[in-house]
């Protein structure tokens, strides 16, 4: 597992801005600074992946650079990973988008949380660089249960799952769930989930954050 802020860098400062309770008073700069931290973990994810040479010509003369050889696929599960994903859409700006409409369930507090998917719409994913993008691994249901779903269309060469902020239950859920190979990146690892499955010290809900409330 990657983790971002285990570095010294100008993510801490971003991270440290979707998390306050001033800052997020300003929708506008909290869907920014997931913007900004989707940008730098996908430049992070982009180190992993296959690159070929090829030759160009500048107005000087003929040069030769590595470009990126893996088609890549990424996949944002809706509503709240928007502005997480735009990051990835900046960096990987060839690849394929697919999308995954995933909510929890009504549900009381203590009670497993169940989760729905009612939309899904990817490109065919043989052999590609698949990158599912989901700002807060919480309970890794609607993680799970998204990949079970995608993979009936296709199977890639490489599966990377991209969050904003982990919890450690969710990222034991994965391990113990999930039957196909994955690599896991996060901003930030927290500490646990409270008795609503949510993220603690986390951040609230990210969905809500970025564009209000939903009824």
């Amino acid at each position: 597992m990657f983790i971002l802020d285990q570095q010294t860098s100008i993510a801490n400062q971003f991270l440290a801005e979707i998390r306050d309770v001033n800052s997020q008073k300003d929708p506008l700069r909290f869907r920014q600074n997931m913007r900004r931290l989707g940008q730098l973990l996908a430049y992070e994810i982009s180190k992993s992946l296959s690159y070929t040479e090829k030759e160009i010509e500048t107005p000087l003369t003929k040069s030769k650079a590595r470009v990126l050889q893996d088609q890549v696929v990424v996949i944002s599960i809706l509503r709240a990973a928007l502005p997480f994903s735009q990051g990835f859409q900046d960096l990987f700006d060839r690849a394929e988008f697919g999308f995954i409409g995933a909510a929890r369930l009504p549900h009381n507090d203590n009670e497993p949380v169940e989760i729905a998917l009612n939309y899904l719409a990817t490109p065919e994913l043989n052999n590609k660089v698949v990158i599912i993008v989901d700002p807060m691994l919480a309970t890794g249901k609607s993680i799970v249960k998204s990949i079970a779903s995608i993979l009936k269309n296709g199977a890639p060469k490489a599966l990377h799952i991209a969050t904003t902020i982990a919890a450690p239950e969710g990222v034991k859920y994965l391990k113990e769930n999930l039957n196909t190979p994955y690599h896991l990146w996060s901003c930030a690892l927290d500490e646990k989930l409270n008795e609503k499955y949510y993220i603690v010290p986390g951040l609230g809900d990210a969905g809500d954050l970025a564009f209000g409330q939903k009824l």
